[in-house]
């Protein structure tokens, strides 16, 4: 039975998509890791939900988290009712999406059934109901490293929960691309953490295969779906869309975007037209880390500052990219520089190797994962990474009245549960 056929034609309840038996389950080599006493990124305890059933009536929906996938789909914190356990419930209303967008899920869901990795946020239970599409993954209590930038650290991280959450992404990646895949994603809103401390990649939908007809090709052209919010990450050769193509290497130029991302608590180049964002990117500008002062005037950690007035790769998002703007009084609508800081030579290699203009002069993920930057990460605990998160604090259940209890099948668009659409707690485009 198709996709299709499952849910928006005949709108028959089906059973859990059992789909892993076709495909060779390489994910023993990736779930031990390397032995080290970096173990909090493991799935344990509340992060396990294959054991939880598929029957909509057994979840009580609490509270909205989010929304996403063109505002059809609604994210909620759920219980399950049996056992008690907190999972977050995306529902997708099948009837109102195009058939493209259909295809988008389809592969999203199968993707996810395929991966097997503890640092990637993989959906292990989908079911439908009436028309609505059922998708349930853990409850990343702390949220994404977007959210904790915006409420927690708003002049960004330290380097020692820098190093943490991009060891974890690194890891995904690493295995994403030996499973022959691009994730074309990585962003800080796609970086969530559990409340037990571990680090996971989201944002499957804009995973692209690099293998055709059972051989891993060198180079793809696909343009990601939804590229305009994605254009601060995407890599040069990405954006230049000519016979060169792109590869996995994609993938750490954005990895580069993000360090300096959750560095200042800004995205390089988010305040650049788009026009003016992929020539600078075309031509080489680099994001550099602002140690000294907000209008660093020589060469840092090896990385050119631009004097010509025009983004130096920070963005007009930190300090004003382009003099047109004062430094002394800028608009109301723009947040403030942050204030001096001294960061790691290791932190600065990492940037630097990550934003090689040509993707050939950049390090594998396997390759930074054995990064100096990332020594510190080994010596975490459980207690070590709470300190890490202070004073973020992780989200509970609600107790004001749920959203149902249980929810009642039904073929209409999930209702927001707020008059005032709040600001969502996750990235869910």
């Amino acid at each position: 039975m198709s996709f299709l056929d499952c849910s928006c034609i005949s709108h028959a309840q089906v059973q859990p998509m059992d789909i892993e038996e076709r495909y060779e389950d390489t994910s023993h080599q990736f779930l031990s890791c390397d032995g080290s006493e970096y173990t909090l990124q493991g799935p344990a305890g509340g992060d396990d939900i294959t054991g939880l059933s598929a029957e909509p009536a057994h979840y009580q929906l609490l509270s909205e988290l989010g929304r996403g996938f063109h505002n059809l789909s609604q994210v909620n914190m759920a219980r399950h009712i049996p056992t008690g356990q907190l999972v977050a419930v995306k529902q997708t209303n099948l009837d109102e999406c195009t058939e493209e967008e259909l295809l988008q899920l389809m592969n999203e869901v199968l993707l996810s059934r395929l991966f097997r990795h503890p640092n990637l946020l993989t959906s292990r239970l989908v079911f439908s109901s009436c028309c609505q599409l059922w998708v349930l993954t853990p409850l990343m209590a702390y949220g994404s490293a977007d959210t904790l930038l915006r409420t927690y650290f708003p002049d960004g991280m330290s380097e020692s929960l820098i190093a943490y959450l991009l060891y974890g992404v690194l890891k995904a990646l690493e295995y994403l691309h030996r499973m022959g895949y691009v994730h074309r994603g990585v962003k800080a809103s796609h970086i969530l953490l559990s409340e037990e401390g571990r680090v996971y990649l989201s944002g499957l939908h804009s995973v692209y295969s690099m293998m055709r007809e059972g051989k891993r090709m060198r180079a793809v052209f696909d343009m990601p779906h939804h590229s305009p919010a994605l254009l601060p990450w995407l890599s040069p050769e990405l954006l230049r869309q000519d016979l060169h193509g792109y590869g996995v290497k994609s993938d750490i130029y954005s990895l580069g975007i993000v360090a300096c991302e959750l560095v200042s608590g800004r995205v390089p180049f988010q305040d650049m037209p788009p026009t003016q964002m992929l020539l600078q990117k075309l031509r080489g500008s680099h994001c550099c880390l602002l140690d000294v002062a907000p209008f660093p005037l020589g060469e840092l950690g090896g990385l050119k500052v631009s004097r010509s007035g025009v983004d130096s790769g920070i963005g007009e998002s930190v300090a004003t990219g382009s003099l047109t703007h004062s430094a002394t009084a800028p608009p109301a609508d723009r947040p403030q520089s942050p204030g001096p800081k001294n960061h790691s030579a290791t932190l600065h290699s990492l940037v630097q190797l990550c934003l090689q203009q040509q993707p050939e002069r950049r390090p594998s993920a396997s390759e930074l994962l054995t990064h100096a930057f990332f020594k510190q990460v080994k010596r975490h605990t459980r207690d070590s990474f709470l300190s890490l998160m202070y004073p973020a604090v992780p989200i509970t259940s609600p107790e004001d009245p749920p959203v149902s209890s249980p929810p009642a099948p039904s073929c209409h668009s999930p209702a927001s549960t707020a008059t005032d659409a709040t600001e969502a707690v996750w990235d869910f485009s």
